[in-house]
């Protein structure tokens, strides 16, 4: 067996169906660059331009920059944990290993409810791309349609999955340098700078923030395939930095050129804004507006697949440490997928997508995702204090000022969403409360010994 091939045989040996539950090193930094990447691309193509409606271009624009300075140094402080502990539990193992059980399940959990609440996000944009496309299919069907066939796709294995979103993932960037291109000659400054600046005041500003994450949301996903990484300690912070880069060129780009070739108001509420904007340009059913239109399904797909992969892994080592069902552990013995932990999570999304509310689903992905940022960077520094002398084959720059900043601005993106989320804050309490009421009803009593979990993970990194 080559080395990309190699099993990783975890602390859990025996699945619930007496399988050794291994995941295969299989993904190399050009890969982690796609999952990044592909994770957050459709960001790109939709998502974002409810921000216009919540805050204005001034507002989101404003939104953006903090939201961008956040997600920088949040990476770079990601990097050093996910380096130092490559664990496909990604945040939950980190928070485990610094603050305990209870706080490793809570960024465990939170981590699920942004990987699957954003899914039926996608899913729900992809329906709209397809039916904006071929009206005669209705856009719930095509939203169902690729939620389970991308859900299938992952089942097949990582090297086919990675390979796949290595190839959608290119397409899709190769779709937007095209958008910005035809963009750019029709560019006019008076569209972003048209008054009122600020429609909706500073609370605007603050009601557009999860539209800003939405540029970057799921981009810390591409930890959950540490255990699958050929040189993990080597290869993630490459992978990592790279796509941050990549996107935020593209976050920027995207939102200016957008408001500087259409009125706004006219993509604010869609699901499909890249070709809707083109289309007051070049007229509605025009070849650029259908080629945009197709591409951007590769963008979406390339989201949708990557955040499948991560809910998947992050169930998957989850279950495997005892803090959920240990059925959700199972490996399938041929193609070294996790099934159950693509399937179940998976119909809570689709159950999710049949809302239809593109935008209150964003909004719980993104409370989950900062709630687990937080827990993240606390870890951070809990374990540079705890266990200085730790392996961190990337240690975050400037520390502690780096890592501080993003705790710093992680707590205003959760301020802001409390204050221009009220709608939503139900669900998301919900979702804490029955997740919590588990915990301590079950999800505490068959968590596995720490130094069994952790040990076993140290001893493969230095083989």
């Amino acid at each position: 067996m080559s080395n990309l091939e190699k099993p990783v045989v975890n602390s859990a040996h025996a699945s619930a169906g007496g399988e050794n539950t291994q995941l295969t090193r299989v993904l190399k930094p050009i890969h982690l660059w796609a999952l990044a990447v592909g994770l957050v691309i459709s960001g790109n193509y939709f998502g974002w331009s409810y921000g216009f409606g919540a805050g204005g271009v001034i507002g989101l624009a404003i939104a953006l920059v903090p939201v961008t300075i956040f997600y920088v140094t949040f990476i770079l402080s990601y990097s050093e944990l996910a380096t130092a502990i490559p664990h496909a539990g990604g945040p939950s193992a980190y928070a485990r290993r610094a603050l305990g059980k209870f706080w490793g399940y809570m960024s465990g959990v939170s981590c699920l409810i942004e990987f699957v609440f954003a899914p039926p996000a996608i899913a729900l944009a992809v329906g709209g791309y397809i039916h904006n496309i071929l009206p005669d299919i209705p856009a719930m069907t095509a939203t169902i349609v690729a939620f389970l066939l991308f859900i299938f796709i992952n089942y097949w294995g990582m090297k086919v999955s990675a390979t796949f979103e290595l190839i959608v993932t290119v397409v899709a960037l190769i779709g937007l340098v095209i958008y910005w291109a035809l963009a750019i000659p029709h560019f006019e400054i008076s569209r972003v700078m048209a008054e009122p600046l600020l429609p909706n005041g500073y609370s605007g500003v603050m009601a557009a923030v999860p539209f800003a994450i939405w540029f970057y949301l799921a981009i810390e996903g591409g930890a959950m395939a540490a255990e699958e990484m050929v040189n993990p300690q080597k290869d993630i912070s490459i992978g990592f930095l790279s796509g941050m880069g990549t996107l935020t060129v593209m976050a920027f780009a995207t939102l200016f050129l957008t408001a500087g070739i259409t009125d706004v108001k006219l993509i604010d509420a869609v699901d499909f804004p890249l070709p809707l904007a083109l289309s007051s340009i070049f007229g509605e059913g025009s070849f650029w507006v259908m080629a945009i239109n197709f591409i951007g399904l590769f963008g979406l797909i390339a989201s949708l697949h990557g955040i499948i992969v991560g809910y998947s892994r992050q169930t998957y080592a989850m279950a495997r440490t005892g803090y959920l069902p240990k059925f959700l552990a199972y490996v399938h013995p041929q193609h070294h997928t996790p099934v159950w932990a693509l399937i179940l999570p998976g119909l809570v999304g689709l159950g999710a997508a049949l809302t239809g509310l593109t935008n209150v689903v964003i909004t719980i992905s993104v409370f989950g995702s900062v709630i687990m940022y937080i827990i993240s960077l606390v870890s951070l520094f809990v374990l540079r204090s705890k266990e200085p002398g730790m392996n961190r084959p990337f240690k975050v720059p400037m520390f502690p000022t780096v890592p501080a900043i993003s705790l710093v601005i992680a707590v205003f993106c959760l301020v802001s969403l409390f204050v221009a989320s009220v709608d939503s804050l139900i669900w998301v309490a919900v979702a804490y409360i029955v997740a919590i009421v588990y915990y301590f009803i079950w999800g505490n009593k068959n968590i596995r010994p720490f130094e069994e979990e952790f040990g076993v993970l140290d001893e493969l990194d230095k083989q």
